[in-house]
C-alpha cells in the first residue's frame, strides 16, 4: 500500500472514530469546561518560570515583595485545583461516553439476528464490550487533555523563548524535525500492532468463554491438555504483540529523553556562553531551562496521546463494524393477535450459504389446534424449518403465511409472542426458578400463577421440595437441576406465555423413561387447544399426530397419517420396523396386510398401541 492510500485509510479511520465518539453523545459542555481548566493550569505554568527568572536575577529574597510571593503561591494553588478538577471531569466524561457506547453495543447485540452469531464467536462480542471500549475510555479520560494542554504549553513556551532569546531558540528547534521523522512512522507501526492486539484479544476471549462454558465436557473428555495448548497459543500470540508494542515504546521513550538531553546540553552550553558575555542573564537561562522542560514534557504526553489514539482507532474499527451490522426488523404492517387460521408453508427454500440449500421447495399446511410431526433422518432440515417459523432467518424463496397473510407482515415481537418453544436442551439462565419461569414476560407474575403453571407442567412437586422453593438458584445454564426438571420448567414457562403455536424440538429425547413419562403428561397439558408442530426422531411419540411430514435432505418426501405413511413411504416403513418392532409384510401392490403389528393391532388405527413406546405417545386420541 502506498503512502497516499495509507493516508486516506488513516483519515477515514479517524473520521469513523470521531463519528463513533459523537454517537456516544458526550457532554460537550463538561468536556469544554474540563479542557478549559487544563488550559488555565497550563497557562499558569507558563507564568511561573518568569517569576523564577525575577527571583534568580534579584539573588535576594529581600528583593522579592510579599505580593510576588503571594502571586507565586496563588499560581501554584490555582494550577493544582484547576488540574485536579480537570482530571475528574475528563474521567467523568470518559466514563459517561463509554457507558453510552456500551449501551449502544448491548442494545445492538440483542437485536442482531441469529445469523450474526453463527459467524461471530460470543467471546469476540464480549471483548468488543469490555476491552475495546476500555481503550477508548482511557483515551478520553487520561490522554485527551494532553492534546490541548500539550499544544498550548509547547506553543506558549516557544513564544516566550523567542521573546527571551530568539537566536538560541532557533538553534534548539533544529533537533525537533529530526525526531518527528522517527516518531511518525513509529506511530503508524503502533496502530497496526494495536489492531492486531485487539483482534487477538477478542479471539482469546472467545476461546476462554467457549471452554469455560463447557468445562464439564472438557473434563469428561479428558481434553484439559488440548484446551491448555489452545489457550497457550492465544497467550503466546498476545505476548508477541505485547513484545512488539514494547519495542515501539522502547524506541519512543528513549528518543524523547535523548531529544531532551540534547536540548538541555545545548541550552546550558550555549546559554552559559550567552550569560558570560552578558547577552543573557542567569535568571533568563533558568527560565529558558524551565520552559524547555515545559516543551519536552508535553511532547512526551503528546506522544502517549497519539499512541493511545492509534490503539483506540484500532479498537473502534470492530465496534463500528458491529454497530453497522444489519438488525432484525421488529416493525410490521400489523400485530399478530392469534393463530386461529392455518399456518401455510408455501414453496419454502433456504440455505445458510449461497449454493448450499438446506430446504428446497417445502410446502404443507397446519390446521389450527392440530398436531403436525416432522420426522426423518438427521440433517433433513427439520430444525432449520423451526428457525424459519421463529423468524430467526428469512427464507431465500417461498413464504410462510398465517391464513392469507405472510408472517413477515406481522411485527416480530407480536409474532414471537404467539409461539411457545420447548427444545431438547431447555436452556435456563442463571437465577432463580421464579426468574426462569417468568422470563420474557413483560408483566408481573404472581406466586399463584407460577404455581398453577408449574402444577400443569408437573414441576410444582419437585420445586416445593427444594430448600428455597421458587427462589432456588438454578446455577449457570440450570446445571443444579436434572434434565427432566429443566424440561418441566421450560414447559411451565411456555404455559405462562399462553402461546397459540407450540413448537417442540425433541422435547423428550434426552430423558430417562421415568422423566419422559412425566414430561409427556406435562406436554399433553401444554398442547391442548394449540397448533402444535413437533420434531421427533422416535416415531413412538408421534404415531397419533394429525399429520406426519417426512423430510429428507431438505425436501418433503412423504405426508400423511402414520397409517398412510406405513402404506406409501418405504423409508418411513423402515423407521417404523426398526423403532416400533413392527413386522409389516409388503403386498405385491405395495400395501400392507391389516393387523400386521406384532401385538395384533393396526398401527394406523389411531388407537393406543400395546407397545410400551407407543403407549407413551404424546398424542393419544
Amino acid at each position: 500500500m502506498n503512502n497516499n492510500q495509507s493516508g486516506k485509510k488513516q483519515g477515514a479511520s479517524l473520521k469513523s472514530f470521531l463519528k463513533l465518539l459523537h454517537g456516544t453523545k458526550p457532554s460537550y459542555g463538561l468536556l469544554a469546561f474540563a479542557v478549559a481548566l487544563s488550559v488555565i493550569s497550563t497557562l499558569v505554568g507558563l507564568v511561573i518560570p518568569m517569576f523564577t527568572k525575577n527571583l534568580v536575577d534579584g539573588f535576594s529574597l529581600a528583593s522579592v515583595s510579599k505580593l510576588q510571593i503571594a502571586g507565586i503561591a496563588g499560581a501554584f494553588i490555582a494550577q493544582t485545583i484547576a488540574g485536579g478538577v480537570s482530571i475528574y471531569l475528563l474521567n467523568y466524561v470518559g466514563q459517561k461516553a463509554v457507558a453510552g457506547l456500551r449501551d449502544r453495543l448491548w442494545r445492538k447485540f440483542l437485536v442482531l439476528p441469529v445469523a450474526y452469531y453463527n459467524d461471530n464467536r460470543t467471546g469476540e462480542s464480549v471483548s468488543r464490550m469490555t476491552n475495546d471500549t476500555g481503550i477508548i475510555k482511557t483515551l478520553i479520560s487520561e490522554h485527551l487533555a494532553s492534546l490541548f494542554t500539550g499544544v498550548i504549553s509547547i506553543v506558549g513556551s516557544i513564544a516566550v523563548l523567542l521573546y527571551l532569546n530568539w537566536q538560541m531558540t532557533l538553534v534548539l528547534f533544529t533537533v525537533l524535525p529530526l525526531s518527528a521523522l522517527i516518531l511518525v512512522p513509529l506511530g503508524r507501526q503502533m496502530y497496526k500492532i494495536s489492531k492486531g492486539t485487539q483482534d487477538e484479544t477478542a479471539s482469546f476471549t472467545a476461546t476462554l468463554s467457549g471452554v469455560l462454558s463447557e468445562i464439564r465436557l472438557v473434563k469428561s473428555s479428558g481434553a484439559e491438555q488440548k484446551e491448555y495448548e489452545a489457550g497457550r497459543t492465544g497467550i503466546m500470540n498476545l505476548l508477541s504483540f505485547g513484545i512488539r508494542e514494547g519495542k515501539i515504546s522502547a524506541m519512543i521513550s528513549p528518543l524523547v529523553s535523548f531529544v531532551f538531553m540534547m536540548l538541555l546540553v545545548v541550552v546550558i552550553g550555549y546559554g552559559g556562553m550567552q550569560v558570560s558575555s552578558g547577552a543573557l542573564t542567569a535568571g533568563e537561562l533558568v527560565a529558558f531551562i524551565l520552559y524547555l522542560i515545559q516543551i519536552v514534557m508535553p511532547l512526551t504526553q503528546l506522544t502517549q496521546f497519539f499512541t493511545q489514539m492509534q490503539k483506540a482507532k484500532g479498537a473502534s474499527e470492530r465496534i463500528i463494524e458491529t454497530l453497522a451490522a444489519d438488525e432484525e426488523i421488529y416493525e410490521g404492517v400489523e400485530e399478530a393477535k392469534g393463530a386461529e387460521e392455518p399456518i401455510v408453508i408455501d414453496n419454502l427454500s433456504f440455505g445458510y450459504t449461497i449454493g448450499d440449500p438446506v430446504l428446497s421447495g417445502v410446502s404443507f399446511s397446519m390446521l389450527p389446534g392440530q398436531v403436525t410431526a416432522i420426522v426423518g433422518p438427521s440433517g433433513g432440515g427439520k430444525t432449520t424449518l423451526f428457525s424459519l417459523l421463529e423468524r430467526f432467518y428469512e427464507p431465500q424463496s417461498g413464504v410462510i403465511k398465517l391464513g392469507a397473510k405472510p408472517i413477515s407482515n406481522f411485527s416480530l415481537r407480536s409474532w414471537r409472542k404467539q409461539i411457545g418453544y420447548v427444545s431438547q436442551e431447555s436452556p435456563l439462565l442463571s437465577g432463580t426458578i421464579a426468574d426462569n419461569l417468568a422470563y420474557g414476560l413483560n408483566r408481573e407474575v404472581g406466586v399463584d400463577e407460577l404455581r398453577r403453571a408449574a402444577a400443569m407442567a408437573y414441576a410444582d412437586g419437585f420445586i416445593s421440595e427444594l430448600p428455597h422453593g421458587y427462589d432456588t438458584d438454578v446455577g449457570e445454564r440450570g446445571v443444579k437441576l436434572s434434565g427432566g426438571q429443566r424440561q418441566r420448567i421450560a414447559i411451565a414457562r411456555a404455559l405462562l406465555r399462553d402461546p397459540k403455536i407450540l413448537m417442540l424440538d425433541e422435547a423428550t429425547a434426552s430423558l430417562d423413561s421415568q422423566s419422559e413419562a412425566v414430561v409427556q403428561k406435562a406436554l399433553s397439558n401444554l398442547m391442548k387447544g394449540r397448533t402444535t408442530i413437533v420434531i421427533a426422531h422416535r416415531l413412538a411419540t408421534v404415531v397419533n399426530a394429525d399429520q406426519i411430514i417426512f423430510m429428507e435432505k431438505g425436501r418433503i418426501t412423504g405426508r400423511g397419517t402414520h397409517a398412510e405413511l406405513l402404506r406409501e413411504h418405504e423409508l418411513y416403513r423402515e423407521f417404523a420396523e426398526q423403532q416400533l418392532q413392527l413386522n409389516i409384510p409388503v403386498l405385491p401392490d405395495g400395501g400392507e396386510k391389516e393387523g400386521s403389528a406384532k401385538n395384533g393391532q393396526n398401527p394406523g388405527s389411531g388407537r393406543r398401541s400395546a407397545h410400551p413406546r407407543i403407549g407413551g405417545s404424546l398424542f393419544e386420541s
